[in-house]
């Protein structure tokens, strides 16, 4: 049953300009500084918009370098406190901390703080990475996947280790924690993390991306939770029951759903024609940034090779619009006819309680905070009244008390 509705703002600060197939070529866009640190100010005002409106977690994804203005949020962990201080109790997800980008002890202090200084309001979340630019410029691979992974798993033990052993070492390919040096009259055997976040076992998610059963076994085995964003409905369906029965191998019985999020790209108007026509410009501009990074999930052919070494089989798959709204992979319509379809995602996944809605690259800031509005009026009462809803907000105003 659906009970927590969330969001996801990548940090993009598209106006709408040239946006779709026949707008501005994705790498041919250019921002000033100035114009890149709205990405800041726009995330203020969606965290107390969504408060206001009685959502409970904005997402944030970290990424760097990116002058084209899509993705301007370098670390979510400094935003998140800061936002911490503009809201009362909206919660902030890391969406994601892409680890080959971090040293994990550095990434584990920075946590721990926050966590601290949040009382518990920032939720951690981890992921290998997509943009070559940004990963292979900090030192670390990403061209080569099996040893972005290598390196990913490796920094995760030692995340886990720092945040839960009271102290702590490491031998591992890419780390040698601490090392073997003499320390003020001994030799140096172990460390601890100062300080450890206050609120442990600390919960962690991950992005579903590819869906390999290696992935998944990763996942089940240390007990991560996961994010399926703008994936086709049958992919979907395929990955739900993947996570429950690789949970299962390790004795957790998962009801279907159960400790997953289902992002959506998602447009609300009075008819679904018009919700079909304001987001399929929208839709055009995710393309034209995602498809050259491998990183749609639309048909088998992508999802055979994600990231940038299947960026030309992206491509060569060709995008149908049409074809994407059928497979469910982006929805539009009426508030009822979104009500309908998470009435049969509940149905569907009954353990499934987290909704994310994603903020699309080219949805100005005052279209995307109508759509928060309209889905939190008309579409989320639907389910907070059938008994879900957030444990930490208030019920929500209803459209007629605000007119």
């Amino acid at each position: 049953m659906l009970k927590s509705f969330s969001v996801l703002y990548a940090g993009h600060i598209l106006e709408g300009e040239g946006i779709g197939f026949g707008g501005v070529p994705a790498n041919d866009r250019r921002y000033t500084n100035d114009q890149c640190v709205r990405a800041l100010h726009i995330s203020a005002d969606l965290a107390q918009h969504m408060e206001s409106l009685g959502y409970d977690i904005l997402w944030l994804a970290e990424h760097h370098f990116q002058r084209e203005g899509y993705e301007c949020i370098p670390n979510v962990l400094l935003l998140s406190l800061w936002l911490a201080q503009q809201t009362k109790q909206l919660k902030f997800g890391c969406a994601f901390n892409v680890l080959p980008m971090w040293h994990p002890l550095r990434l584990a202090e920075d946590y721990a703080m926050v966590d601290i200084l949040t009382n518990g309001r920032v939720i951690f979340g981890m992921g290998r990475g997509y943009h070559t630019r940004e990963v292979e410029t900090f030192g670390a691979p990403m061209l080569e996947n099996e040893a972005n992974r290598e390196l990913f798993e490796e920094q995760f033990e030692v995340l886990m280790k720092a945040f839960h052993e009271a102290s702590f070492s490491h031998v591992g390919k890419r780390y040698t924690l601490p090392p073997d040096v003499p320390y003020r009259g001994y030799q140096l055997r172990d460390l601890t993390l100062v300080p450890q976040p206050l609120h442990r076992p600390v919960e962690v998610w991950q992005p579903i991306v590819s869906g390999t059963p290696r992935a998944f076994d990763f996942m089940a085995r240390h007990g991560i939770k996961g994010a399926i964003l703008g994936t086709a409905a049958e992919y979907v369906e395929q990955w739900v029951h993947q996570y429950q029965e690789a949970n299962a191998r390790y004795g957790r019985q998962l009801q279907l759903g159960e400790n997953l999020t289902l992002g959506l790209w998602c447009y609300v108007d009075d008819t679904y024609e018009q919700a079909k026509r304001a987001l399929q410009p929208i839709f055009e501009e995710h393309v034209k940034f995602a498809a050259p990074l491998g990183m749609l999930r639309y048909r088998q052919e992508q999802l055979a090779e994600m990231g940038p070494t299947g960026a030309a089989r992206h491509i060569a798959a060709g995008i149908d619009f049409e074809d994407v709204l059928q497979k469910k992979a982006w929805i539009c319509g009426t508030a009822d006819q979104i009500i309908a379809y998470l009435k049969d995602i509940e149905a569907r996944y009954p353990g499934l309680e987290h909704l994310m809605l994603g903020f699309p690259f080219g949805e100005t800031a005052a279209q995307f905070k109508g759509q928060l509005t309209r889905f939190a009026r008309e579409v989320m009462p639907t389910f907070r009244e059938a008994g879900g809803g957030s444990d930490s907000h208030t019920p929500l105003v209803r459209a007629h008390d605000t007119k």
